[in-house]
């Protein structure tokens, strides 16, 4: 029999496994699913928590009831692989596979910037929102917030989400805008790039949007140090930039035992070829999601896009047959822009596919109907692409 090794259980490793249990007979191939968190966390309700559009008490479930019966779940953390020898050390012993789908995503380094993990543990001005304490501590200081400078910044990384500060910003214009102190209130955010958003026609209608609202784009201005006594922001230029309340996105990463204790990487992301999917070397790996190489935006959406591949290619592997599935570098990306109304960016490796348009049906299509499809249908392995 065979057994197929799925590492990590986030959006693609989750759908993977639970296709793969779907379509595989289960005499013929077992799956096993390895994370160190038993919890799964609803990872976009992070930038709508602080300002009380979604609410903290259903935003995790547990990984074990959202797997299918037919896959066994392995609590223990990835230390290494061996693509070689086909095992992953865990904390607890080894387990042998036949087949791997790596799915670990980013880590998170908010001590990776001098002065931010600090700003967060000693003050009450730097909430990196992307772990879930610091956007429930965000919401707290959000009500207390009165006046000054609201900074939002972008690490020079790649990051999970890349519209994640660009709608931390907007609905935070909105919001003070709502609380009447709009006019004492500067909206900022810093980036080190030349655009807010690098995807026409996305990034002309946000320019516009925001050049009418006022917010501002400190553009080509890439974080290097955070003054979390003095609240001033350091570029790698010598820049400075003040803040009253400072939402930041730590830096993000590949997973050290991958990029530290396994061949699978060449720097910090699983190398795979971008279409297939399949690793570039070991013909029986797999990746998918923020962890892998392509060079698409890393969403959920072109996770779950990515596992429809993964299931086919994989398959067609094990059973010695043409893989003729491809991936095309789908993402997507709901823009929130105020309370109420959104765009969705939408695009592939060549183009842009939807067009930039601000409508209620795509707040209410993010905030109300999607966390519904994600929690019952998507991860769950029910899934027909459209």
């Amino acid at each position: 029999m065979d057994h197929v090794v799925v590492l990590g259980a986030g959006v693609g490793g989750t759908m993977t496994a639970n296709m793969l249990d779907r379509r595989l007979d289960r005499t013929d191939a077992e799956i096993t699913v390895v994370d160190k968190s038993t919890e799964h966390a609803y990872q976009p309700s992070f930038y709508l928590l602080p300002f009380g559009y979604m609410e903290p008490d259903d935003q995790f479930r547990d990984v074990r009831g959202l797997l299918r019966d037919g896959v066994e779940f392995v609590h223990d953390e990835v230390t290494g692989v061996d693509p070689d020898e086909k095992t992953v050390a865990l904390g607890d012993g080894d387990l042998s596979y036949d087949y791997l789908v790596v799915a670990l995503g980013h880590r998170l380094a908010p001590e990776a910037t001098p002065g931010m993990l600090e700003g967060w543990e000693e003050t009450d001005a730097v909430y990196p929102f992307y772990h879930f304490e610091a956007a429930m501590g965000l919401r707290d200081a959000l009500e207390d917030f009165e006046s000054g400078t609201f900074v939002v910044s972008v690490p020079d990384t790649s990051i999970k989400c890349g519209g994640a500060p660009l709608k931390m910003t907007m609905l935070a214009e909105d919001y003070f805008r709502r609380r009447g102190i709009r006019d004492d209130v500067d909206v900022v955010m810093t980036k080190g790039s030349d655009a807010v958003f690098g995807v026409s026609p996305y990034r002309e209608k946000l320019e516009e949007i925001w050049a009418d609202r006022g917010i501002e784009a400190n553009l080509e201005f890439e974080v290097a140090e955070i003054d979390h006594e003095a609240q001033v922001i350091h570029s790698t230029d010598g820049d400075t930039q003040e803040y009253d309340l400072y939402a930041p996105v730590p830096p993000q990463y590949g997973q050290e035992p991958l990029t530290e204790h396994s061949p699978l990487t060449d720097g910090e992301y699983v190398t795979v070829d971008e279409h297939t999917l399949q690793h570039t070397e070991y013909e029986d790996v797999f990746a998918l999601g923020d962890g892998a190489d392509t060079p698409n935006a890393k969403t959920a959406a072109a996770a779950r896009k990515q596992s429809h591949v993964v299931l086919d290619n994989l398959t067609a592997h094990m059973a010695d047959k043409r893989q003729t599935a491809a991936y095309e570098g789908y993402a997507a990306c709901p823009l929130l822009t105020r309370k109420g109304k959104a765009m969705v960016a939408e695009f592939d490796y060549e183009e842009s596919i939807s067009a930039p348009v601000e409508s209620r049906l795509n707040w209410i299509m993010d905030v109300d109907v999607l966390p519904s499809f994600y929690w019952d249908a998507w991860l769950r392995g029910y899934d027909p692409l459209p």
